[in-house]
């Protein structure tokens, strides 16, 4: 997806400092003690980039995360850009190594206490059939701490502790609709909306909201964009399937919230952030 500013990394880095004098907000709450939920709407935007992939967005309680992979030479990197890639930095040690250690250690939770289900977004950024297939053979390793589709597109779903959803190249489909046991679902975009495709396949529609909406948080949103944003979460929730848009303006102010508290209000599902610390405080209240 779109690359992150430099600016969204000092904010992120600088929460990350601080996490290293003051306990994060997810590890508890003054007035019990316990840990805070996790938050099942927050979106961690190009996760990998941030000082600790995966920990940081888990720390601040994000309910999903996101991945872009390459596959080269059967190894499957993560990185944003072809000239950032990294033999050491595999899907595997950075995301489902680690996954598999905090399950284990949680009784089978990525979150201790809590049911939600993390959605590990997989973006492929090389073409998407030959490089789902390497996927789908790594995914099979983990057994059931992934979620699963059993019989086809429209099979039954068993949930695990993580959800692969898969975005980036659309050459991924064809492969994932073929097989009969799939421990990974498909990322649908506007066009998927109300073709019938089940959310046993499609569980997330997923667009680019500045194709969509020109609104950017400054003064009102037209009503004819908050009737369409409307609009389209209601299909999606009708088909049962979640909505995210990428690309939201992330830079911290007033506008950035007013978007936020819009999505929001449409009871969109996923919010789109590299601001870890800035979307936690909002989805908690604390500003």
């Amino acid at each position: 997806m779109e690359r992150r500013t430099r600016r969204a990394f000092v904010v992120t880095l600088g929460a990350a400092v601080a996490g290293g004098v003051a306990t994060p907000a997810f590890a508890g709450t003054a007035a019990t003690g316990r840990p805070a939920p996790p938050l099942a709407r927050a979106h961690a935007h190009n996760d990998y980039e941030h000082p600790r992939p995966l920990t940081d967005a888990l720390s601040h309680g994000f309910g999903s995360v996101e991945a872009d992979i390459w596959l080269v030479d059967g190894a499957l990197l993560v990185a944003h850009d072809a000239t950032d890639l990294d033999p050491t930095r595999t899907l595997e040690s950075l995301y489902l190594d680690p996954l598999a250690r905090r399950v284990k250690a949680n009784g089978g939770r990525v979150y201790r206490g809590d049911d939600l289900s993390l959605q590990l977004l997989i973006d492929l950024k090389t073409p998407g059939e030959a490089t789902y297939r390497a996927l789908a053979k790594r995914l099979r390793r983990y057994g059931p701490m992934f979620s699963a589709a059993y019989g086809g597109v429209g099979g039954r779903v068993r949930r695990g502790p993580v959800t692969a959803v898969i975005s980036g190249d659309r050459g991924a489909r064809a492969p994932m609709e073929a097989e009969k046991v799939r421990h990974a679902f498909y990322d649908g975009r506007l066009e998927d909306l109300g073709t019938g495709v089940p959310a046993s396949f499609i569980p997330l529609i997923s667009a680019d909201w500045n194709k969509t909406f020109t609104w950017q948080g400054a003064g009102t949103m037209p009503p004819a964009e908050r009737e369409k944003l409307r609009q389209i979460v209601g299909a999606a929730h009708h088909a049962r399937q979640r909505v995210r848009f990428w690309a939201t303006p992330d830079a911290a102010g007033p506008e950035r919230d007013a978007l936020w508290r819009e999505l929001l209000a449409a009871d969109v599902d996923h919010l789109n952030t590299d601001d870890l610390a800035g979307l936690e405080d909002f989805l908690r209240g604390t500003r």
